[in-house]
């Protein structure tokens, strides 16, 4: 196998993971969520609480406050890959309706840290920005700075 392909192989398959979360989060689905992460995953965000993880339980409870299918959308999306660790980063878009009624259509720029266990990627660190005095629309997302 050439480098280049190698290099492909790992993108596609951190593109893969990417697609099993959202679709994991599409049917709010906490087992699906938390296959793509790896044990000691962390996620990390602008808005308090600044680092956390979570549990099939916390998921769920999260999953409980939405009426229907959560919408997760990545776009401009870039993958770099090195040895067993991978990043990508981009804007992402998460849709959907809250039990009160609200509509979610939220915009924020999210990397993700990956690490290949077992020959497998997984999500080993999430980061999402969203700074308090912005209001989560796009144009707030893209005038965010890596």
């Amino acid at each position: 196998m050439k480098l280049q392909d190698s290099k492909t192989s790992d993108e596609a398959g951190i593109r893969t993971v990417i697609d099993q979360r959202a679709k994991a989060l599409h049917a709010r689905n906490a087992e699906g969520v938390i296959s793509c992460r790896t044990a000691d995953y962390r996620q990390f965000s602008l808005a308090p609480p600044l680092a956390y993880s979570s549990d099939a339980n916390n998921l769920n409870a999260w999953f409980a406050t939405w009426q229907g299918p959560i919408g997760s959308e990545a776009r401009d999306l870039q993958i770099v890959v090195s040895g067993d660790a991978g990043f990508s980063h981009g804007l992402s878009r998460m849709t959907g309706t809250k039990t009160d009624g609200e509509k979610v259509d939220l915009w924020f720029r999210e990397t993700l840290g990956f690490r290949k266990v077992g020959g497998a990627w997984k999500i080993a660190h999430e980061h999402n920005s969203v700074p308090f005095y912005m209001d989560g629309s796009f144009r707030a997302a893209i005038d965010l700075k890596p």
